[in-house]
């Protein structure tokens, strides 16, 4: 009776074991996910999923990967507990909140950037569960929610970023207020406010070159000129105080036709490269990892969560823009089938490098998160 009961127990951890691990493990990859084209030997699969509205992505100091949300009023905290490429765990880390799509982390605090607020949660990792109340860190930015979402990094400066959209498709708005079509930056602590950088209409995604630590952006071009101009644009501000064109002149000297009187655009900062027309590039990262070839290092991935109206629909894609030195030399898809048959089951929002190497691809109408690896032994 005794060797009865003890192989009943055994048999019984053995099916609880097995219960578990069948718990952890990933679910099976979207089938859609075999429609997307890489290039040979990268994969793309499932870093989360059901992850609402997933926008702005950030990186704590122990990998948990936090997730903004616009249309939504929560954010996430996602966790890899078995380092397997899949998060297992995902928290609410804050709730209530108004677009907030921003998240940046600092010194251990977790930055959320509302329309007209930024927030702190200080020592947010050790308390995924039970994180502490936010701590007011600035209110000082207009409450329009016209391009009123915001990304926002801190800079190799120790300073926070932060974009203001131009509360409309055109207008001159910064003529009664400074902060409109802008980014600005602040202490971490929210004091000496300033305005950065001039005349961008609307950027949902900036990061600092690797090598030289200059400020590049994606702008969104304006609407109502035509499905092919003004193409979106990519920006340098190496210093403070540069203006970019908007509202008077856009993607590489073309004048605005309301707004261009009396106006010089060879007086404006041109672009360092014209991209898609409409193709709404948000994301932006310097790959620096060592997973993928050598060829990739300090090259820019740019996500276009695409056109909403344009005659034919374009974007919905990962980019790659292949840089010599601060020269753009091309601009070509890296994945894309998000877009198929001019419908649209995905859109990329940001790009997010993780410790290993590899990509996380944020997908707001898809809410998911995906992960890009590569491996030179893969088959094909």
């Amino acid at each position: 009776m005794k060797s009865f009961f003890t192989g009943l127990t055994a048999l019984l951890l053995l099916s609880f074991l097995a219960c578990k691990n069948k718990a952890l493990e990933p679910p099976p990859d979207d089938p859609r996910l075999g429609e997307l084209k890489v290039p040979a030997n990268f994969r793309i699969s499932l870093f989360a999923k059901d992850v609402d509205n997933a926008r702005s992505l950030a990186m704590g100091e122990k990998g948990t990967i936090f997730v903004g949300n616009r249309k939504g009023n929560s954010v996430y905290a996602l966790v890899d507990e078995n380092e397997d490429g899949y998060a297992e765990k995902k928290y609410v880390i804050a709730k209530g909140l108004d677009m907030p799509n921003g998240v940046a982390f600092h010194n251990g605090a977790l930055y959320i950037a509302e329309v007209s607020k930024i927030w702190r949660i200080d020592n947010v990792e050790a308390n995924l569960d039970k994180p502490s109340q936010p701590v007011l860190v600035s209110s000082n930015f207009p409450t329009e929610k016209h391009h009123g979402w915001k990304y926002i990094a801190f800079g190799p400066d120790g300073k926070l970023y932060v974009p203001v959209g131009a509360p409309c498709n055109i207008c001159d708005s910064s003529e009664y207020d400074k902060r409109y079509s802008s980014i600005t930056r602040m202490n971490a602590d929210g004091s000496g406010f300033e305005v950065f950088a001039h005349g961008v209409r609307n950027t949902v995604g900036f990061t600092w070159h690797p090598q030289t630590g200059e400020l590049w952006f994606t702008e969104n071009g304006r609407d109502q000129m035509g499905d092919n101009v003004p193409a979106d644009e990519l920006n340098v501000a190496p210093r403070a105080n540069m203006h970019f064109g908007y509202p008077y002149c856009h993607e590489a000297a073309t004048p605005d036709p309301e707004f261009n009187k009396g106006k010089d655009c060879s007086q404006f900062v041109q672009p360092v490269a014209s991209l898609t027309p409409h193709g709404a590039a948000l994301g932006i990262k310097f790959y620096t990892g060592g997973m993928f070839p050598d060829e990739y290092r300090n090259q820019a991935f740019i996500a276009e969560h695409g056109s909403w109206n344009r005659t034919e629909p374009i974007g919905y894609r990962v980019m790659l823009a292949r840089m010599e030195g601060n020269t753009v030399k091309s601009y070509e898809p890296f994945i894309q089938g998000w877009l198929k048959d001019g419908k649209a089951w995905g859109r990329p929002v940001d790009v997010l490098q993780m410790k290993d190497g590899s990509l996380l691809v944020s997908d707001d109408y898809a809410n998911a998160v995906y992960r890009i690896t590569y491996d030179p032994k893969m088959k094909k």
